[in-house]
Parts: structure tokens; C-alpha cells; sequence
């Protein structure tokens, strides 16, 4: 099969009143695109879609060019494809939280990303807790994540080469890479 099931994540968009983009406006921003079956979750940043087979770079830069071009927002787009959004939920060692929106999920973009942060699971974090996968680091934040010194650390590790979630928000976005899948599938029928 020459297509791909891509899950793009808009850094910062709907966020206060800075950068706000209608997802509809985003479904079809993508969709204009070439890109298929194009879904999107809740109101941040979030699509899911079909598309050839492309590198990572490749769709990011064609989603942010076209964001500033059509919509005039300018926002960095972190690419994986379903597999790998598999393998960040497969390898979460803290996935049994009592409260999954306080587990945050910050997507490593580049190779190096992980080498900055391979300091930061050894330090004493109180109640709170930071591991490694290949591609997130998993930030449980259990007084809140305003309040996070674990997730204070990576994102000044990282800077704007990340993006976060909720662990509540990457599940449903796992579920809904089988969706699209789906959709795919049956439209090629």
C-alpha cells in the first residue's frame, strides 16, 4: 500500500486568543492538500489523515506553509504516523494514572530531543514523574501541570521543538488512527 495514516499536532493553536484556526478551516487546509479522509480532535490542533507515502518533513512543511498561506497562522506541526503514535502509547510506563489528563505526553521531533532529555528521569521529581520512550517523554503532573517542575524542565529542554498532550487526548487520537484506517479502507473497496 503507497498511502499513509498521518497524525499531525498543531503546536499552540486555540490557546487564549492567539492563533486561533477553526478546524473545519484545518480539515480542509489538509484535505486541499491531497491529503484524505481528514479528521481532527477537539479544538487544538489535532488531524488525523490519509496520504502517499512522504517523509515526516515533507508533510510538515506542506501543513505549516499552507497554514501561513491560507489561514495566516503560523505554527509548528509535529508529523508521526500511526505506527509510531502506536509505539509512544505501547511504551508509556506511567499509562496507569489515576487521572490521564494530568499524564502529559511531549512528542521528541528530532533524534537529538532525546539526548537532552536522558538527564531528567534520574532527578528527584517529589510526586511527580518523567520517563523516556524513543519518541515522547511521559510527564505525570499530579499537582497540576501549571505546577510541574518535571514538565517545566522539558519543555525548557526542548523549547518549541515539542508539542504536548493529555494522555486522555493521545489515546482518542490512537483510536482514531484505526478510524481513518477504516475509512480509507472501505472508500478503497
Amino acid at each position: 500500500m503507497n498511502t499513509r495514516c498521518y497524525v499531525a499536532l498543531l503546536r499552540g493553536i486555540n490557546v487564549g486568543r492567539a492563533k486561533r484556526i477553526a478546524m473545519a478551516d484545518l480539515r480542509k487546509v489538509i484535505a486541499d492538500l491531497g491529503f484524505s479522509e481528514v479528521r481532527t480532535l477537539l479544538n487544538s490542533g489535532n488531524a488525523v489523515f490519509m496520504g502517499p507515502k512522504a517523509t515526516h518533513k515533507e508533510v510538515r512543511r506542506a501543513i505549516e506553509e499552507a497554514l501561513v498561506m491560507k489561514l495566516g497562522v503560523p505554527s509548528r506541526v509535529t508529523v508521526l504516523d500511526s505506527e509510531e503514535l502506536a509505539q509512544v502509547v505501547a511504551e508509556n510506563p506511567l499509562h496507569e494514572v489515576e487521572e490521564p489528563t494530568r499524564l502529559l505526553v511531549f512528542f521528541l521531533t528530532r533524534p537529538r530531543d532525546r539526548a537532552l532529555l536522558e538527564p531528567l528521569p534520574g532527578n528527584d521529581w517529589g510526586e511527580e514523574a518523567l520517563a523516556l520512550g524513543k519518541r515522547a517523554a511521559y510527564v505525570w503532573c499530579p499537582n497540576g501541570i501549571l505546577q510541574s517542575r518535571a514538565a517545566g524542565a522539558v519543555g525548557t529542554g526542548l523549547g518549541d521543538a515539542t508539542t504536548s498532550r493529555n494522555w486522555s487526548t493521545v489515546v482518542k487520537l490512537h483510536a482514531l488512527c484505526d478510524t481513518v484506517k477504516a475509512a480509507a479502507a472501505k472508500s478503497a473497496a
